[in-house]
């Protein structure tokens, strides 16, 4: 086999003043906006403090830049004109991140919790279950009612549907109906959610 040697080269950069580039963006494959990768337009250019200084030529807003030490941003590339904001850039991603981060933290991930009930279940398994039920849907997570016929049983399937109706119904205002009872195979099955009030 041959051995393959990959070479980089790697160049100054500099802006369009002549002066070496204040922060240079080198992912190459960003969407973003910063400094020489914002086209040669004139921007709405709003500085650090939140003031806006009106529309003026991309040069200038990085003449500007460069001065503060910090980064010109399009914070609105749909604008016309584009907005470009003086910010410390490496900052911004970070707390972008951050909040990212703190947003999928907080997020909690809905699961399916299955009550499986029988045509011919006794009040006291029945009542377990709906407590068991009651509990997945305080926690914020949906449930299943799941009852599977053998045999002969699959021809009195009203008496499953009953069962299934008198749980939903005992379960009350603390659930919403997602999907009533139907057939799938040899189960009937229902689906219950958290009432948003409980949620």
């Amino acid at each position: 086999m041959g051995t393959y040697v990959t070479t980089f080269s790697f160049h100054k950069k500099t802006n369009s003043l002549g002066g070496e580039s204040i922060k240079q963006n080198f992912n190459k494959k960003t969407t973003e906006l910063v400094n020489e990768s914002i086209p040669n337009v004139n921007l709405l250019f709003i500085d650090d403090e939140g003031v806006n200084h009106g529309v003026i030529p991309k040069k200038d807003a990085l003449k500007i830049a460069q001065e503060k030490e910090l980064d010109l941003v399009v914070v609105s590339p749909d604008s016309k004109p584009m907005v470009a904001k003086l910010m410390d850039y490496s900052k911004y991603r970070y707390d972008q991140q951050r909040k990212l981060r703190e947003m999928k933290k907080n997020q909690r991930v809905v699961e399916v919790k299955e009550i499986r009930l029988s045509p011919t279940i006794d009040k006291h398994d029945f009542d377990t279950k709906l407590k068991h039920a009651l509990k997945f849907l305080q926690k914020g997570d949906k449930v299943k009612i799941t009852i599977r016929f053998f045999g002969r049983m699959i021809t009195h399937q009203e008496v499953g549907r009953e069962v299934i109706t008198k749980f939903i119904q005992s379960v009350g205002e603390n659930a919403t109906v997602e999907s009533y009872p139907k057939m799938d195979g040899r189960n009937m099955i229902a689906i219950i959610a958290p009432h948003q009030t409980n949620q």
